[in-house]
């Protein structure tokens, strides 16, 4: 009888290591995710982070990949403590789980605070961006980041075209006669942004700000979904 419940608990053993390890790669696996879409916020999308008031949007994406890379060391953590049934290693790999599920909430709630307080933002910041800061000196990184934002979403201005009328930069000598920055042209060339007609700018299609709106919510509720949600099945 003790020999049976021996065998027993062996097969129990067996089975919770293997449970255990099924679990762990599941974990490496969500945490990969996770530093995936932090790193793809900011080498793919970072070009927009300059045309926005706070830093809230990078600091997502950093806490997202700071877990991520916590998640896929813990991950090796624990491959070795099931591995090695060293009771030491376990304790210090469930202590991590905990505070790995902190810092991804963080992350996730952060993201959709942010999403709430993204209209308001753009509305009040955008268009002074466009006006005040554009080919301005030390604004380097909002005028390449205003560009790229006017061709990629195919828009000019922050409501309209119209926006660019009130820009010191349209006002002053530099623009060279322009009337809209050559990226609002859909097809850039040197001083293309003298000739403000339809045919040649983005005129019809609006001003960026909505598209920018929509792009940056979308991206922070994946964002919040990615890191609540992964946070979750650890739980």
């Amino acid at each position: 009888m003790a020999h049976y419940k021996a065998e027993q608990d062996d097969w129990l053993i067996v089975y919770l290591k293997y449970l255990l390890f099924v679990f762990n790669f599941f974990f490496w696996v969500g945490g990969a995710a996770v530093m995936a879409v932090g790193v793809w916020t900011l080498v793919e999308k970072s070009g927009y982070l300059s045309v926005l008031a706070s830093s809230t949007f990078a600091v997502s994406a950093y806490i997202l990949i700071f877990a991520g890379a916590l998640v896929m060391v813990t991950g090796f953590l624990g491959f070795g403590a099931v591995i090695r049934e060293d009771r030491s290693c376990l304790s210090t790999y469930f202590c991590l789980l905990l505070v790995i599920f902190l810092v991804e909430l963080v992350a996730g709630v952060l993201a959709h605070l942010y999403y709430q307080r993204l209209s308001d933002e753009l509305k009040q910041h955008l268009a002074r961006t466009l006006a005040e800061n554009y080919r301005q000196p030390g604004a380097a990184d909002i005028t390449t980041s205003v560009d790229r934002l006017q061709q990629d979403f195919k828009c000019c201005g922050s409501n309209s075209s119209a926006d660019w009328q009130h820009s010191a930069y349209i006002l002053s000598r530099e623009a060279e006669g322009r009337q809209v920055p050559d990226s609002c042209c859909k097809t850039v060339v040197t001083r293309c942004g003298q000739r403000a007609h339809p045919s040649n700018i983005y005129k019809v299609e609006g001003g960026c700000i909505t598209k920018l709106e929509q792009f940056l919510a979308d991206h922070l509720l994946l964002m919040g979904a990615v890191g609540i949600g992964v946070a979750c099945l650890q739980v």
